[in-house]
């Protein structure tokens, strides 16, 4: 088994990949969605990961990110990554000498399934969050979560994930790339509102990130083609 980093724009958070047998490994299967994201306070979520569980024994560790094939690591602003990741290494290794499932409950239905009871915006809205937003999001080792659309104001309402969490740019992300596409494609948009609920924090740690910004590019094109 080999465990590779990655960096990511936030400078807290960094993606491991893990191969065997030079195959990379799955981390999230299919039907539990492209991505689940837990934060140490919810001991409830946790509670359904062994994978979880082993990475939320490292004390530092703020929240985790399952992506496919990925998982992204947000430490805390007083860690070093050089002093971290031999410790986050050990989790994984310790998980996987267990051979149990990375997820053990029934899945949740995913934020993008289209109901029957959604309008056609809301199901336009959740098709490009799922096809344009969250693959672009997901290559920088976060996700965008659907958390509702108020029809009143034309407001689509998102919860951010993994390595967008705390980033910097995450805001420039949101109002040049998520808003500026929903809007091209759909009148009824009027803007975006970020519920996550966590502050971004300037990161105390005196490290750098690799690249600027997330790398989002949404050229307009046809939706469903």
């Amino acid at each position: 088994m080999f465990i590779q980093t990655e960096k990511t724009p936030n400078v807290k958070s960094l993606k491991f990949t893990i191969t065997s047998d030079g195959v990379e490994n799955v981390i999230l299967p299919e039907e539990y969605g492209t991505g689940m994201y837990f934060e140490r306070h919810d001991k409830k979520e946790i509670a359904r990961s062994p994978l979880a569980q082993h990475l939320f024994k490292v004390s530092f560790v703020k929240s985790v990110f399952f992506g496919r094939n990925f998982i992204t690591v947000t430490k805390d602003m007083d860690t070093y990554w050089r002093d971290a990741k031999e410790l986050i290494f050990a989790a994984i290794m310790n998980f996987y000498m267990e051979h149990k499932p990375v997820i053990e409950e029934t899945p949740n239905q995913s934020d993008t399934a289209i109901l029957d009871t959604d309008s056609e915006v809301v199901a336009t809205i959740k098709e490009l969050i799922e096809t344009r937003v969250r693959p672009s999001v997901q290559e920088d080792g976060g996700d965008i979560f659907f958390e509702g659309f108020e029809e009143a104001t034309g407001v689509v309402k998102v919860r951010l994930a993994g390595s967008c969490v705390g980033c910097p740019s995450s805001s420039i992300t949101l109002r040049n790339g998520v808003e500026n596409m929903l809007m091209h494609y759909i009148p009824e948009v009027k803007g975006i509102e970020d519920v996550t609920g966590l502050p971004s924090d300037k990161d105390g740690s005196g490290e750098t990130t690799a690249s600027g910004d997330m790398k989002l590019s949404f050229a307009p094109e046809t939706v469903g083609q």
